[in-house]
């Protein structure tokens, strides 16, 4: 059995923490390791703890999560950084992800879209929540004097948007159909059970979506799929 995956929950709000921290020790793949509730205090157990991934809230008392997401892995550089958080404003989510952020998940995420959310972080995979993506997208779409300054660096690449149909005629039928399913922010295993394919060749067949259309991550995914109107 792998060894569950180190966590470090921060968050300013003391029963929504504590709840949050019961919940995730009620399974085998988490172990919490530490809590914080702010950045400052958050430092100082990151250094003790040295966790795999930290759940990190935003709005905290002195420090925004999104703005303290560099300092936090300057401490720890290998460490993965999930924001879960009431804030649904596209201005927070694109300085996360500018910052270095892993993921991005809203609070009324189900707790178990919260577990597999963590465990595709920890994989190496980015989450977005689905409500949040589609503000991405909308901004994206928007004309380039109209979009957030902060949402303009991580825009689709113009030269991958004039060859999209070209980079989809290079997947084969298997791979369009794994490409549109993680554009549904579908996780590996849901993929497989989905194609009922074994989840190792779902993960082959990722690697392949992405060398050909020159991606790298499922976040790029979705946002191709959503402004080409794939999904």
């Amino acid at each position: 059995m792998t060894e569950p995956i180190a966590l470090l929950v921060v968050d300013d709000h003391t029963l929504f923490r504590r709840g949050l921290i019961a919940l995730l020790s009620q399974d085998e793949r988490f172990r919490v390791v530490g809590e914080a509730g702010d950045v400052g205090e958050a430092l100082r157990v990151l250094g003790k703890t040295s966790p795999d991934l930290m759940l990190l809230d935003n709005h905290l008392p002195g420090v925004k999560g999104v703005d303290a997401i560099g300092a936090l892995k300057a401490v720890c550089p290998e460490l993965r950084i999930l924001m879960l958080t009431v804030s649904e404003d596209e201005e927070d989510l694109s300085t996360a992800l500018q910052n270095g952020a892993d993921g991005y998940l809203l609070k009324t995420s189900e707790s178990d879209q919260l577990c597999d959310a963590l465990v595709q972080v920890h994989e190496g995979q980015s989450v977005i929540s689905p409500a949040m993506l589609n503000k991405l997208v909308s901004g994206l779409r928007q004309p380039a004097n109209t979009v957030p300054a902060a949402l303009v660096a991580i825009e689709v690449a113009p030269s991958m948007r004039a060859q999209a149909a070209q980079q989809l005629d290079k997947l084969s039928p298997r791979e369009k159909d794994i490409f549109l399913l993680i554009a549904k922010s579908m996780s590996n295993k849901q993929i497989a059970r989905d194609l009922d394919i074994a989840e190792t060749t779902v993960k082959i067949h990722i690697q392949h979506i992405f060398k050909k259309m020159d991606l790298t991550s499922r976040v790029q995914i979705a946002i191709f799929a959503a402004t080409h109107g794939l999904n």
